[in-house]
This record gives structure tokens, sequence and C-alpha cells, in this order.
């Protein structure tokens, strides 16, 4: 069950498709492999209100990912979904390589230099396509970005929140 667990949100459902019980979901996850049949989700309707479902299917269309929730087959049973967000629980997530992190495992962690000198906490990371940024909050100061590339991030410590950095001549 999902009650007392953190729940990470991967797709809004934003419409019917058809009359058959089909949702369209705009998925809000790097891994779209995990809208597959038999997979556990949690839907929460506008009102708070949160159901655990199965998946029965699932298939690409357009930006959408159109699903098929197990024991819906008809639009009736489905509207009521509309504007809800899908959520699995931590347990759930996608495994990642080696070297790869969700967001939530960086975000608060604390920014130290080479020389363990503490820069500021990760507030916020941007995904601009080459490579994402770090946007690291300092006190006093305006924020700092860093690209996360390998002359920059230095190590990653999610047990101990820490990630060690080499600020590059003119970032700073």
């Amino acid at each position: 069950m999902y009650q007392g667990k953190k729940l990470f949100r991967v797709g809004k459902i934003v419409n019917t498709q058809g009359i058959k019980g089909e949702l369209r979901l705009v998925p809000t996850t790097d891994f779209p492999d995990r809208f597959k049949p038999k997979s556990l989700f949690i839907i929460k309707n506008a009102s708070g209100e949160m159901n655990e479902v199965e998946l029965e299917k699932a298939r690409p269309h357009k930006n959408f990912i159109i699903i098929k929730i197990q024991g819906c087959e008809s639009i009736n049973e489905v509207e009521k979904w509309k504007g809800s967000e899908l959520f699995v629980t931590e347990d759930n997530l996608a495994t990642l390589a080696e070297g790869e992190y969700f967001f939530h495992q960086l975000l608060g962690c604390k920014v130290q230099s080479e020389e363990a000198e503490e820069i500021g906490v990760l507030d916020n990371i941007l995904q601009t396509g080459a490579n994402d940024v770090y946007v690291v909050k300092r006190e006093g100061k305006k924020d700092l970005l860093l690209p996360v590339i390998d002359e920059c991030v230095k190590d990653i410590d999610t047990e101990n929140k820490i990630i060690t950095v080499h600020v590059m001549p003119g970032l700073e």
C-alpha cells in the first residue's frame, strides 16, 4: 500500500480517449517505459482523494501516453480522473545506472569545494539540453550556476547530502 510512503509524480491525466475507458496521460518522467501492463500507480484527483490502480495497457500517441486502468471498461468510469495526477512510490522508481541520480536525491545537498569549503545548497537543476546546470543558492551572494560536467562536479554523496565541485574560473 502507499500510505505513509513518499510519492513521486510521473504524469497528469488530461482527458479521456475514446469510449472504452482509456485516458490521455502527459508523462512528467524521463522514463516513459514505466507505463506498462501490471504497473501499479496512485491516482490523486483534484480533491486529494487517492486510489491505487493497475495499468491494463499503455501505448504512446503523439505527445501523450494512452493508458487503460484494470477494471475500467467505459468512459463513464474514467471521467472522474480527468485532471488527476499519477504517482509512484519510492520503491517503484526506475532503476538508475551508477552515477545517475533522481533530482529529489540531489536537491538540498550541501555544495562544497574540493577543499571542503561550503559554497551553498543545491536549490534547482536546470535541464538545458547539452548538460544539466546546478543552481547553487549562496548566502549573501547571487546564485552560482554550475554545469553538470566532469570538470565541475567531482563527487556526489547522496547518503551524506554533499556534492563536491570544482568552480572553474569565470563561473564564480
